[in-house]
Order: structure tokens, then sequence, then C-alpha cells
């Protein structure tokens, strides 16, 4: 659903496990009425733990999420038992989560492979029991500690889509439309702006079975770094792919002035966007003849590469594919 299936970003409160409190016990024996301290310790609480699950795509899942509260540990008991650790509650995340305290913003986690396990918010430790604190001096200490108090607070889980190629563009700039022609993805196609609302993933095959996975992100306007239009839910996205295609329709009024202004923004949002490996495509280029493509070429940049392709006419698909796979592989290519 584009109107919400897609769910990228969600707060929920945590709070993890408190530890058990020790146990200050003494031992009775049918022979030894004061046979000194056998008090247990007390259990961890219960941890709050991400697990990457390659299966999901979107946060969905969680956002019904209003509390999330791990099990405290178990008191511990006499004859030096240690009492029963809490349950740790495990939330599985799709990959390219990042978790956050909200209060705070710092980066906490990122789940970035699949089945991998963080401890979000740990547990408490438990209390000492009072055996522990025997001594030749002290054979009967009346004490035992407390357990520790679990980790609570508002924390944030916000997804950045992992893609090796991300689709950069201004909305109707044809992204969708090459994602459907280049892989088995569905995405919605209109003739309008901002038809995609949420991210596509389609994995595009290559050469010699080999494959890469492409993005169709929300279209960029001017004045996204700022939060207009889709703003920050687009740009989140741009930072997980290793390339950005940027897509010009091949009927824009200024190809040299639109490539700067999804340059400009990028920049804005985040600077370390700008040294990803880069890509133009200039799409519906059935339109054009040769003399017109020269004439574009000039305007571009010199050191990006860049390929003219119709995805409605498959033109310059199987050259589009060659730059990319170039660009993956880091090797060098001028366009």
């Amino acid at each position: 659903m584009e109107k919400g299936n897609f769910v990228d970003h969600i707060r929920i409160f945590c709070h993890s496990g408190k530890g058990g409190a020790g146990s200050a016990h003494f031992a009775r024996t049918k022979f030894n009425a004061m046979a000194g301290p056998d008090g247990g310790d007390g259990g961890r609480g219960g941890h709050i733990i991400l697990r990457g699950n390659s299966q999901l795509w979107t946060l969905l899942h969680m956002r019904y999420y209003k509390n999330v509260k791990a099990e405290d540990g178990v008191s511990g008991s006499k004859n030096k038992c240690t009492g029963a650790e809490g349950k740790d509650i495990i939330l599985e995340v799709p990959l390219g989560t990042v978790a956050s305290d909200e209060e705070t913003g710092e980066v906490e986690a990122e789940i970035l492979h699949d089945g991998e396990e963080i401890v979000w918010l740990p547990g408490g430790r438990g209390g000492l029991g009072n055996y522990n604190f025997a001594t030749p001096t002290n054979q009967a200490p009346e004490y035992a500690q407390p357990g520790e108090m679990g980790v609570e607070g508002w924390k944030s889980l916000e997804l950045k889509i992992l893609a090796d190629v991300g689709l950069v563009g201004f909305p109707n700039a044809g992204k969708s439309t090459l994602l459907s022609v280049l892989s088995a993805a569905k995405p919605k196609i209109a003739n309008y702006a901002f038809t995609t609302l949420a991210p596509q993933l389609g994995i595009v095959s290559y050469r010699e079975n080999r494959s890469f996975c492409m993005a169709d992100l929300p279209g960029i306007i001017e004045g996204a770094a700022e939060g207009k239009g889709l703003g920050h839910r687009f740009l989140r996205h741009i930072e997980r792919n290793a390339v950005l295609l940027f897509l010009i329709p091949a009927d824009a009024e200024d190809y040299g002035r639109e490539f700067e202004i999804l340059i400009s923004e990028l920049e804005q949002y985040n600077p370390e966007l700008l040294h990803k490996k880069m890509v133009i495509a200039i799409s519906k280029s059935e339109m054009l003849d040769e003399e017109l493509k020269v004439a574009i070429a000039k305007t571009l940049p010199d050191n990006i590469p860049h390929v003219f392709i119709s995805s409605l006419a498959s033109q310059g698909l199987v050259e589009l594919k060659d730059a990319l796979w170039r660009a993956l592989t880091e090797e060098d290519h001028q366009a």
C-alpha cells in the first residue's frame, strides 16, 4: 500500500528488565543452626535485542508497539541459588535499520546483516547475595545487593533502504518505469508527480548470472533538504546506496541546471553523499536525434558517466547496466 504499508520511522517507549535482588539468607541445618550466609544472586533483567531480518522491508509490524518492556530478573534464594534471568525481547527489523535515542539523537545501533543481533537496551544486573560478602571478620553479613534498574526511554527506529543503486531525480523523471523494465519490480506508474510515495526495490540481472539491487526512491524537489515535498523521508534512503543514478528526462528545460539542483539538495542534506559513485541517465531519449544528444552531452559534467536511454523503446539499457556495474566495482570509467 502506497498510503501506509511502507513505514520507515517509528518511535517507541522501551524499558529493559530490572535485575533481581540478591538474597540475604542464612542456612539452618539439622546439625548447625548457624551454618552461615547462603543467599544467592539475583537474575539479570531482560535485554531488548534488535535482530536483522532480510525478509522484512518495512517497520510496519512495529507500528503498534506502544511500550516494549522486558521481564525483570528473579531474586536470589537460599542455598546460593541464583534467580532466573528476565526473558529478553527480540525485535526483528529490516536490514538498514538505525536505532537511536529520541532525546539525545545519539545513534545506538545499526542493523546491516541478516540474523545480526545487537543488545539495544541491556537489562539491569542482578544483585549479589549475602554469601558474597562473608569475610573472616564479618562471617554473617545481613545485607545483599539490590538489582540494578533497567534502561528506559523513548527510542527511535529509522529505516534506510539498503540497495546498490539508488534512483535520483525529479518527480515524473521515469524512475519507476526504468525499474519495472530492468527488474521484476512492479512499482506504481502514472503520468503525474509523486506517483512513488515509498521506496521500491528490484533486482537487476546482469551478465554471467550476476545481479545488483536497485531502489526507486520518491522524487526529489528543490528545497527537499529543508523538508519540502517528501523531504527527509526521501533523502535518508540515499545514504545507504553505493551508486547514485541521476535520471534526467529528455524533455527537461535545462539538463545541467537540473543536475545541479539535485546535487545541491544532496549536499545540503549530507555533504558525504557527494563522495558516492554517480551515473547520469537521460531518460525518454527516443525523442532525441544524434545531434541533440551531442548538444546535451556538452551540458553534463565531464567526470560523470552518462547514458541516453529509453525505457519504453528499450534503448541504451545494456549500456546503462554496464556503466552501473563499472561504478559498483569501482573501475575507472570516463563517459
